[in-house]
């Protein structure tokens, strides 16, 4: 359960500073079909978060339970630092034509691919005592920030204050990142 709702939330404070949900809300606007775009999103952040779950899992026997946690703080850190950065607009997909799901599942499974919430879930599952809730946690976390991205849809999501959420965000990535770090030197308490 811990690898669950640690996810869910890192999921969801991630994905707030992603261009991901940006990208969702602008396909539900091309395709009128918010529920078909929302299932893809589903699907793209389920397939990413468990190819980060596969990665976490074939390095989690190589680490000592201090270089997991560890892991976990790089991951916390860069994904804090990346998160304060301005996000630029995620390509359109206006030559995409495979229709609303297909284009919205293969366009935000590249996009999403890779990222910095990828790497935390690597991290969390590296960690977890059962590896697939923390794709299950980080997916279900990000959908919760897509799916009003994709009702609301682009015009209302880029107007929202995002450069202070992006810092807010990153900010708390950061210090989690290093109080985990600390701990896992055994400089303060455990995390």
């Amino acid at each position: 359960m811990d690898a669950l709702m640690a996810a869910l939330v890192l999921g969801a404070l991630v994905q707030l500073g992603d261009r991901t949900p940006w990208l969702a809300a602008i396909l539900a606007d091309r395709f009128r079909s918010p529920g078909t775009v929302l299932a893809a999103a589903a699907l793209a952040l389920a397939v990413n978060n468990a190819v980060g779950v596969v990665g976490g899992m074939l390095v989690a026997g190589l680490l000592t339970p201090s270089a997991k946690l560890l892991l976990l703080a790089l991951a916390l850190l860069l994904a804090g630092l990346s998160t304060g950065l301005r996000g630029k607009a995620p390509d359109r997909l206006t030559g995409w034509t495979l229709g609303a799901f297909g284009t919205s599942a293969l366009g935000l499974t590249i996009l999403a691919f890779g990222d910095r919430m990828q790497f935390v879930t690597a991290a969390l599952a590296a960690r977890g005592a059962v590896p697939w809730l923390a794709a299950v946690g980080a997916t279900l976390g990000a959908l919760a920030v897509c799916a009003p991205a994709i009702l609301i849809g682009e015009k209302r999501w880029a107007a929202l204050p995002w450069l202070p959420v992006r810092l807010g965000v990153g900010g708390v990535l950061v210090v989690a990142g290093v109080w985990t770090g600390l701990s896992a030197l055994r400089l303060i308490g455990s995390a």
